[in-house]
């Protein structure tokens, strides 16, 4: 197949040279999606190239999600979309409303030449795992939101270390990597700081948390406030265990807790803002509206998402704790 072509005194690298190559024989109809491209030696035979410049040209147009490698067979057309310029992975914990606000930002931010592929591991070390190791060298970035699973920096250090971003949060082991994340503890201290003349009206505060799912610095955060406040507090792991008493505030960290304990507090007769109290972690539309609004500790995710994709654009290698604030609302 005559597709590639090369001018030694172009001035053009090589390796660009037969990227270009490829790109033209798909806008002529030359090259269609199905479609094998020539081997790596025989281009590397015909042109007089070393194998490398031919596998750099490859690899960048398999990160650009426009060739497939097939072990033992090459190297095949799977998109003719020329017009994508990087094709970054990116791996969430779960899809919930505030992350999906982080999500539009982020892919507004990156522009359309961008392509980026969502998957979710939902907090399993496994699924984590397999999702990585299916897709090492077939994106240009990758990022990461780990969640509070341990142990797995071995699995993220198969990665190009400099294609990887940890989104949301981190930890020591993932240290060396740059990332912007929320540091929950600090959050969650402060934000109930700024309220605590309000939170003091109640006799008792109430967490709802989930080990498997929920940032141990959240847990951290809410022990100190109440231990420096002198606040009785209670834990539980599942809103099916709660039953709304006057006089508490519940600190909530989900959307579908949420609406569950609105419907136990209107069953028992009491009133939001008064007889009992309501903060949430992670603001969304839904906590604007409901019941004349739920107060929030939030940290940005609009904001998240556009830092995140200036971090790759540029190519930064940065740590950046992403804002954090208050939001009080008629719940509180």
């Amino acid at each position: 197949m005559g597709i590639v072509s090369i001018k030694g005194n172009s001035g053009v690298p090589k390796y660009k040279q037969i990227i270009a190559s490829v790109e033209e024989a798909i806008e002529l109809g030359a090259l269609k999606k199905g479609d094998k491209l020539p081997s790596i030696n025989s281009i590397r035979d015909q042109h007089k190239l070393s194998r490398d410049t031919v596998l750099m040209a490859f690899n960048e147009l398999k990160t650009r999600g426009i060739v497939q490698s097939i072990a033992g067979k090459g190297y095949y057309l799977i998109s003719e979309n020329v017009n994508v310029v990087q094709k970054v992975f990116l791996l969430f914990d779960e899809l919930n409303s505030f992350k999906e606000d982080l999500y539009n930002s982020f892919l507004e931010r990156l522009g359309a030449n961008v392509q980026v592929d969502i998957y979710f591991h939902h907090f399993n070390p496994a699924i984590f795992s397999k999702l990585i190791y299916d897709n090492i060298g077939d994106y240009k970035y990758y990022v990461l939101m780990p969640a509070n699973l341990q142990n797995i920096k071995h699995i993220v250090e198969k990665l190009p270390k400099d294609k990887v971003y940890i989104l949301d949060q981190t930890n020591e082991e993932l240290a060396e990597y740059p990332a912007i994340y929320q540091n929950f503890k600090k959050n969650v201290f402060e934000g109930l700081q700024e309220c605590s003349l309000s939170i003091k009206k109640y006799k008792k505060m109430v967490l709802l948390f989930s080990q498997q799912k929920q940032p141990q610095g959240i847990l951290e955060g809410f022990n100190v406030f109440c231990k420096n406040n002198a606040i009785a507090q209670e834990l539980v792991s599942s809103i099916k265990e709660c039953t709304p008493v006057k006089g508490e505030l519940y600190f909530i960290l989900d959307d579908r807790s949420l609406i569950i304990l609105i419907k136990k507090i209107q069953q028992q007769q009491l009133v939001l803002g008064k007889d009992i109290g309501i903060i949430c972690y992670n603001d969304s539309l839904l906590k604007e509206v409901v019941e004349g609004g739920i107060t929030t500790i939030s940290t940005n995710f609009n904001t998240m998402g556009e830092r995140l994709a200036e971090m790759i654009l540029s190519n930064e290698n940065i740590q950046i704790e992403n804002p954090n604030s208050l939001i009080v609302r008629n719940s509180l």
